[in-house]
């Protein structure tokens, strides 16, 4: 992928995994203080938490979630029938990519992950 502005400093990380917990609004909150505070970023709002109740395919229920980080911000994506999660980190602020996909991982006590920076 090209760099369209390499004068804008950005890190980006994607972590997906099959999580071994039980997943709701409450835990998407714990998730963003957990990962912001392990990696020194800093919200300036409160998470957006979205859940489709009951709307569309059943397969896709689950949560769409944002926290606004002072240095751009987090997403998170929730499958709740197929235990499944994905989520990006999105700075202009470096952060170690090692302690954030272990992070995750253990907080969600995932069982298969992967990760992918760009």
């Amino acid at each position: 992928m090209k760099n369209l502005a390499p004068n804008i400093f950005r890190q980006r990380l994607l972590v997906e995994g099959f999580y071994g917990i039980n997943v709701d609004e409450k835990t998407i909150r714990q998730y963003f203080e957990k990962i912001t505070s392990a990696l020194g970023l800093k919200a300036y709002g409160e998470p957006i938490i979205f859940s489709p109740a009951g709307e569309g395919k059943k397969e896709n229920q689950g949560f769409d979630a944002f926290v606004p980080l002072v240095d751009s911000g987090i997403s998170v994506y929730v499958w709740s029938e197929a235990r499944f999660f994905s989520g990006i980190i999105y700075t202009c602020k470096g952060f170690d990519e090692k302690k954030a996909v272990e992070v995750t991982k253990k907080f969600f006590r995932m069982r298969e992950a992967e990760s992918f920076s760009f």
